[in-house]
């Protein structure tokens, strides 16, 4: 190009414009906490959306709660859509809710058994006859012993990273040695690091610092030791679910295993890959699907799109898309708004066009127009295992 067709352009100033700090807040207005007394103690539930949609019930992996393990990925802008068809109903572990006080000496920890039986007591509080259970690592063990015990409460599964056999050698002694600092030294820099492996597996600093960073401080600041240390042990002295793949029609009403549909997702990078590969040889092919998501090691904060766009194929394959009754359901949540891809696209619209007026009025210059597309669906990851 002739160098006389080129304008001088003289640069005076640069105005820089840093992003908002990612924050973790148990100060959400759109969250209701309640505590439910069981027969082993009481646990916190936090209930976000209208409770007379059909339930999505949460239960959170090591090291979380509700605020850490599932806020980031519920306000997630696809996941807010959901949110005006479901109510979810976030369960807390004993002592793992964010600022609990230290549990007595005398304590004895819910076995991991005694965790899911934990639920009934809150289905009752809330009077709800059935869920959908969404778990994440321990969680998710904790929701599969519960789904195996009351198959007729849980209507659907989303499980992740979740372990179907009980901890080997090599988890025993490095979680045993986890908890002896736990309680001695507190939250020590071996135990951190164990923490950021288990839920982000290795490289996490090369794929996303600032994200890696949220979580340390979290970990550092947020999380009562004694009290993880009494939910990891009794993570470690779980027993095998004992889950029987039965390919005998004529015996599959006598196996035990998990009966209702089962989307078992996990991280291409997370150290837990193989045990969800385990638990999917374990489970019943015409009701169960394989998810593995490349690019990330914890899904839920790392690739929350696809997690919700897979949740939400996952849903609608259940008949939830549909204005259709559903037996299982009360009368109350009988009927289902179609979560359909206009809808979706249109949502994600008004929030980016309320994000724009937000940034024009902090910033008072005009902000960049972001485009908003629609979902497009190439295949439906609920009838096969699926690599994305």
């Amino acid at each position: 190009m002739p160098s006389d067709s080129m304008d001088d352009i003289e640069l005076r100033n640069i105005q820089l414009q840093f992003p908002q700090a990612r924050t973790m807040s148990r100060e959400d207005s759109q969250l209701h906490e309640e505590r439910v007394e069981t027969g082993r103690g009481s646990v916190v539930v936090a209930v976000q959306g209208n409770r007379s949609r059909p339930a999505i019930l949460t239960y959170h992996d090591l090291g979380l709660n509700y605020v850490s393990g599932y806020q980031t990925f519920f306000n997630y802008i696809d996941m807010r859509a959901l949110l005006e068809n479901f109510c979810v109903y976030h369960v807390t572990a004993p002592g793992q809710e964010e600022g609990a006080p230290t549990l007595p000496e005398d304590f004895v920890y819910p076995t991991m058994d005694e965790l899911s039986d934990q639920l009934s007591f809150v289905l009752s509080h809330f009077g709800l006859r059935s869920v959908i259970g969404f778990g994440v690592g321990a969680g998710a063990n904790v929701l599969a012993r519960y789904a195996l015990a009351h198959p007729g409460k849980i209507e659907a599964l989303c499980i992740i990273n979740c372990v179907s056999t009980q901890a080997g050698w090599i988890e025993w002694g490095y979680q045993k040695l986890n908890t002896r600092h736990l309680r001695s030294k507190g939250m020590t820099q071996g135990v951190l690091d164990y923490l950021m492996w288990h839920h982000f597996g290795r490289g996490t600093e090369e794929r996303n610092h600032d994200l890696v960073q949220v979580y340390r401080n979290y970990f550092e600041r947020h999380v009562n030791p004694t009290n993880l240390a009494l939910f990891i042990d009794s993570y470690i002295r779980r027993t095998d679910l004992n889950i029987v793949r039965e390919m005998d029609p004529g015996r599959k009403n006598n196996t035990h295993t998990l009966s209702m549909p089962v989307i078992n997702i996990t991280g291409a990078l997370s150290p837990h890959v193989d045990d969800t590969v385990t638990l999917n040889g374990r489970l019943d092919p015409t009701n169960s699907t394989w998810m593995k998501i490349q690019d990330c090691g914890m899904v839920l904060e790392e690739q929350p799109a696809k997690v919700s766009e897979a949740f939400r194929l996952f849903l609608q394959g259940q008949g939830y898309a549909l204005r259709v009754s559903r037996k299982s359901l009360s009368a109350s949540s009988a009927e289902v708004a179609p979560l359909t891809e206009n809808k979706m696209a249109n949502y994600r619209r008004a929030s980016l066009e309320a994000l724009d007026v937000v940034s024009k009025l902090q910033t008072q210059t005009p902000a960049p127009h972001w485009s908003a597309s629609n979902i497009n669906i190439t295949e439906n990851p609920i009838s096969e295992a699926v690599v994305c």
